[in-house]
């Protein structure tokens, strides 16, 4: 996410910190190079514009340049207006204190918006709130059937139009069936368009009018950049808006939609797609965006997924086997298979301070991680919980039953040896200087690659 902004701001701030005082002329050099950096993000250009007066103004104050770590005060000014960009603050979802709240999806064709609808859906039933979910693009049968797909694979319940083409009628009735069934919520999948033409806004502004939605959210590609904004203009001045979606974020390496179009629109990021499953979908942290485009990781994020994976019994009952040294290999399948759920390799080592630096240019292998539960789900219930009594034909029956080979089954072993061992040294408090590289091995089941 943002790899190519973020290596030049790195770039940048290292320039920066080197320096013990800073001149004005420093400031303007920096400021060219990050203007550059913003150019090549694809940054709409009036906000690159207004950006930089800012900064400008900002760091050129006597209080900065006479101040014992110049550099270091810039870089945070650069930091603030980066997360004033984004929006400052989250900007949760406005529930109606009279249910449903209803949320009106709009965006172009292929911006991500009935997915982002069932990820929506997904989202608030884990949290306990009862949705329904209307078609309403009577223009495009795969959005109504991809709709209806969406709904079974959830268990959650897609309105029924019958005949009805009217795409007004269609989510009018909806809503009205919403209340009768005391729905906590209603989300309308509006029709898109390959281009933004009148026929579309006069439908979302008739739709609109019609049902009073507490929200409109406008869905847009992040891969499009600053076009991204421009569109999500064109609705807000047509129809109103009261958020954005940002698709695909974890494609995008440049970031120009997500720091041009609460500048350019005046609304703000609610929500961010963040893979291709339906959990993967997040609300927009401006402060951990930031924090993630200055290499700098996400913590707070990735504690967010570990909760959400692992349930606090769950975290007690490893707690009490790491201390005790029982934790066997079927407990370690369990924790990999919990740890797939937090997201891919690439994007939590993202979140890990410092990783994406230190890991730049290597390739993970997620296909590891299959390897591995392959293996372990190949042993019987005995053999996992002592591996010491794997011996050479046990190793042979459990490669042939996994598809792997001898030499992988023995790398598991080795590394899940050299686990116990960290674990108990963790136990009984002689935890010294270790090495996360030694568990994951140099080759074969190293889910790094090569």
């Amino acid at each position: 996410m943002f790899q190519n902004l973020s290596e030049r701001l790195e770039a940048v701030y290292k320039k920066l910190k080197g320096r013990g005082k800073l001149k004005e002329s420093d400031v303007d050099e920096a400021l060219r190079e990050i203007r550059v950096a913003l150019i090549e993000a694809d940054v709409s250009l009036p906000v690159i514009k207004d950006f930089l007066a800012q900064v400008r103004e900002k760091s050129i104050g006597q209080e900065i340049l006479k101040s014992l770590t110049p550099g270091h005060q810039m870089v945070k000014i650069v930091n603030d207006e980066l997360e004033g960009l984004l929006g400052d603050e989250v900007s949760p979802i406005r529930f109606s204190d009279q249910p449903p709240t209803v949320i009106m999806m709009v965006g172009l064709q292929g911006s991500g918006k009935t997915t982002t609808v069932g990820k929506l859906a997904r989202l608030w039933k884990k949290e306990g709130k009862n949705v329904l979910l209307v078609p309403a693009d009577v223009y495009r049968p795969a959005a109504i059937e991809q709709l209806n797909t969406l709904g079974r694979d959830l268990e959650i319940d897609v309105f029924d139009a019958g005949d009805e083409k009217d795409p007004v009628a269609i989510c009018t009735q909806a809503v009205q069936q919403a209340k009768k069934e005391l729905r906590y919520a209603v989300i309308l999948d509006t029709a898109g368009r390959q281009q933004i033409d009148e026929a579309l806004m006069d439908e979302v502004r008739r739709i609109k009018e019609k049902v009073e939605p507490h929200e409109v959210l406008f869905v847009a590609d992040s891969m499009m950049g600053q076009q991204a904004a421009d569109i999500a203009k064109s609705f807000q001045d047509a129809v109103g808006i009261d958020g954005v979606v940002l698709t695909k974020m974890d494609g995008d390496a440049r970031g120009g939609a997500a720091l041009s179009i609460k500048n350019v629109t005046g609304k703000p990021i609610k929500y961010i797609g963040t893979g291709e499953k339906l959990d993967a979908l997040e609300p927009f942290h401006p402060d951990r965006i930031v924090s993630r485009i200055l290499g700098m990781g996400d913590v707070m994020s990735l504690i967010d997924k570990a909760e959400q994976a692992y349930d606090l019994e769950q975290r007690e009952e490893l707690g009490r086997k790491v201390k005790k040294n029982a934790f066997d290999l079927e407990d370690f399948r369990d924790q990999l298979l919990q740890f797939r759920k937090m997201g891919s390799m690439q994007e939590l080592l993202g979140m890990i301070p410092g990783a994406g630096k230190m890991l730049k240019g290597v390739q993970i292998d997620d296909n590891a991680f299959v390897r591995v539960e392959a293996i372990i789900n190949s042993m019987t219930p005995h053999e996992r919980a002592h591996h010491n009594l794997i011996n050479g034909s046990r190793k042979r029956r459990i490669a042939n039953g996994s598809g792997t080979n001898v030499n992988e089954v023995n790398k598991l072993l080795k590394q899940f040896a050299q686990m116990k061992k960290m674990m108990k040294k963790m136990s009984s408090g002689k935890m010294g200087r270790f090495n996360p590289g030694s568990m994951l091995g140099g080759r074969g089941l190293n889910p790094f690659g090569r």
